[in-house]
Parts: C-alpha cells; sequence; structure tokens
C-alpha cells in the first residue's frame, strides 16, 4: 500500500541514517520501499541541488534560493514521488515542504504564504503521510554535520553549514512549531543519543502509526 514518510531537521541530526535504516527493516517486512531526498532525487533535481549546496554561490539571494527549491521539487515529484506512490510503494523522502518553510521561512524570514503557494504549485496534491522530525540542539548537530563533510571525499556540499548559529536556531524552532501545529502527522524524536537509541525509538513510535495508516488504505 503506497504511504509517503518524510524525515526532517536540522543539518546534522541524523535523519539521513535513520532513513536508511528505516528502508532496510521495511524492506525486510516485505514492503517496496524508495528511498529519495531533496534537493534532489532525479538527474535535473540534482543539477539544481550543486548549486544550493555549493558553499561557492553565497551570491544565491534568499529568493533566489526558495524558487530554485520549488523548481527542483516540482521535478522531483513528477519524475520520482507521484509515480513511486501510484505503483503502490513507501516513500521514504530525506525533507520535502517542511524544510522549505523551516529554512527559508524562519531561518531566511520569507513570506511563509508566498512559500506556501511555491510549495502548493511544485507539489499539487502530494503531501507526507507523516514525518519525522528528527530533533536535536543546534551545537551537537553542526559539529556532526561539519566532521562528515569534512571526512567526505567527495564535493563539499556546506553552503548552509556555513550560516550563523543564530540561522540555525531560528531552522531548528521553525521545524518544532510546525510539529505542534500538525501533531497528527509529525512524530518528534530525539536525535541526540545513538543511532541505535534514535532508531528504536522511532520503530516505537512510527510502526504502530504506518499500521494504521496501511490498514485505512
Amino acid at each position: 500500500m503506497a504511504c509517503f514518510i518524510t524525515f526532517e531537521g536540522i543539518e546534522g541530526c541524523g535523519k539521513t541514517t535513520q532513513l536508511s535504516l528505516l528502508a532496510q527493516k521495511l524492506r525486510s517486512r516485505g514492503h517496496e520501499v524508495t528511498v529519495t531526498r531533496e534537493p534532489g532525487g532525479c538527474a535535473i533535481a540534482d543539477r539544481i541541488r550543486e548549486i544550493l549546496l555549493d558553499a561557492g554561490n553565497s551570491a544565491i539571494t534568499p529568493m533566489t534560493e526558495l524558487l530554485l527549491y520549488a523548481a527542483a521539487r516540482a521535478q522531483h515529484v513528477a519524475e520520482v514521488i507521484v509515480p513511486a506512490l501510484q505503483s503502490g510503494r513507501i516513500v521514504l523522502c530525506d525533507r520535502f515542504t517542511d524544510a522549505t518553510v523551516a529554512y527559508q521561512g524562519d531561518g531566511r524570514g520569507l513570506d511563509h504564504s508566498v512559500i506556501a503557494q511555491l510549495n502548493h504549485l511544485a507539489t499539487g496534491s502530494i503531501r507526507p503521510d507523516l514525518t519525522l522530525l528528527v530533533d536535536c540542539q543546534v551545537e551537537v548537530g553542526l559539529a556532526r554535520a561539519m566532521a562528515r563533510i569534512n571526512s567526505c571525499q567527495g564535493a563539499r556540499e556546506d553552503r548552509f553549514e556555513l550560516e550563523s548559529l543564530q540561522f540555525h536556531q531560528r531552522v531548528r524552532e521553525g521545524y518544532l512549531k510546525l510539529a505542534e501545529q500538525e501533531p497528527k502527522r509529525f512524530i518528534v524524536i530525539d536525535g541526540a543519543g545513538k543511532i541505535e537509541e534514535t532508531e528504536a525509538a522511532i520503530s516505537g513510535l512510527l510502526f504502530p502509526r504506518l499500521s494504521e495508516l496501511l490498514a485505512g488504505c
């Protein structure tokens, strides 16, 4: 049965690791799973990702950034997410529209109504069934993120990691506000602990909710 689950959180919260672990667990239970990410997820969106996350592109204005995210999302939804859902797969996406609200809305200070309009244009009727918000202190997340980036042999995707501590704090607060506004969709997980602890917490809260969703399809 089709289901759309997104993972959200600040830099270095551990959401990407937890998404991968959940995908393995779901596949072991016989589910067909599509794993994807934003920005990116398909060839055209991945090219836009390169622009967005390259620290050398510091001249990008907040509005340009927002429009690039919307363009990447529109392609990603049409090319990856909609076909996967239509084929009955569980889709796990590393960031989606909530990230735009938190980063470009709360972080950059752009108009939330404009962001809502662009998100709607890019996604149509596609909305997550469940969203896992992996939360941690900003200082913890950034330290993890920079350690990962510094150990990576590929391109450095660090434009956001180099933003101020205050920017990241605003993003975190934006995420927590979204979770308060939509408690039926969001599951908030403490990501400050060990990977195994976070994985167990996600499983304990997610699978009962997922069973209800799939039973209702």
